[in-house]
C-alpha cells in the first residue's frame, strides 16, 4: 500500500469529494486517474470500500481482470447497492459476473470510478447499504 499525503493528490486535474453530513467510517475524499484518497490516505492500487470496511488488497487492477472470486467479498458482505467503478473509461464485466451478483440480490451499478466515488460518497451519507469496488486505473 503507498501512502501520499493530500497535497500530492490534489495537484492536476482531481475532484475533491467532500459531503458535511456523512458517517461512514470509510470516505473517499478525492480521486484522480491512479489515486484514490479515502480518509487520509491515498492508494494507487484498485480498493473496495464500504462505510465500516475497507479492503486494500483487492486483486483486479483492470476490469478484464474481475472474476467472480474477486467479489467474494462483497457478496459476503450483502449489501444493498454494488457499485464497480472499471476505471477511467466505462466498460463491462463479463455479463456472468453481473448475473451472478444479482442472483445474489444484489443491485449493481457499473460506472467508471470517477463517477462510481462520488455516488458512494452520495449513497453513504443517505445512510444506504452499499459498497464500491473501484478499479482506480
Amino acid at each position: 500500500m503507498t501512502t501520499h499525503t493530500v497535497n500530492q493528490i490534489s495537484q492536476g486535474n482531481d475532484m475533491s469529494l467532500n459531503l458535511d453530513e456523512n458517517s461512514a467510517s470509510y470516505q473517499i475524499r478525492a480521486y484522480q486517474p491512479g489515486l484514490i484518497q479515502v480518509n487520509d490516505q491515498t492508494f494507487a492500487r484498485s480498493i473496495i470500500i464500504m462505510p465500516d470496511k475497507l479492503i486494500n488488497t483487492w486483486a483486479p487492477q483492470s476490469i478484464d481482470e474481475l472474476s467472480h472470486e474477486d467479489l467474494a467479498d462483497v457478496i459476503a458482505l450483502r449489501p444493498s447497492i454494488l457499485l464497480i467503478g472499471t476505471g477511467h473509461n466505462l466498460q463491462f464485466p463479463d455479463l456472468k459476473i453481473y448475473g451472478d451478483l444479482i442472483n445474489y440480490g444484489i443491485g449493481v451499478e457499473i460506472m467508471n470510478t470517477h463517477a462510481a466515488c462520488r455516488t458512494y460518497n452520495v449513497l453513504t451519507s443517505e445512510g444506504r447499504s452499499v459498497a464500491a469496488a473501484l478499479i482506480i486505473r
